[in-house]
């Protein structure tokens, strides 16, 4: 073979093998590319999921919080009613012992 097909083939060989890491080159960058953007899908997805929990969490906790609450006006007011029932039953030998102290202070006076 003649050196300067030898050379063209040389040529024609390296030509090749440039387009073939060029378009590697490419393949390469649109591979990372495409990674980089479902990674970016990726991190929205779970961001939105996390959100979502947190709002059904905090939507609970509300929940809780709401029905404990109720509870404990409801035993309040238990408790007030029984209170009331019990100084109601009360409230006559308050006033005579009220009355007899002060009768007893008035006599002691005179």
């Amino acid at each position: 073979m003649p050196r300067p097909e030898v050379l063209d083939r040389i040529k024609e060989a390296e030509a090749e093998a440039d387009e073939i890491v060029a378009e590697a080159e490419r393949e390469r960058e649109e591979r990372i590319a495409e990674a980089r953007a479902r990674a970016e899908e990726i991190r929205e997805e779970a961001r939105e999921e996390a959100d979502d929990l947190a709002e059904t969490r905090l939507a609970d906790a509300r929940e809780e919080i709401d029905a404990e609450r109720e509870e404990i006006l409801a035993r309040g007011e238990e408790q007030r009613e029984e209170l009331e029932s019990r100084s109601e039953g009360r409230r006559e030998d308050v006033v005579e012992f009220v009355v007899s102290r002060f009768e007893e202070a008035v006599h002691a006076q005179t």
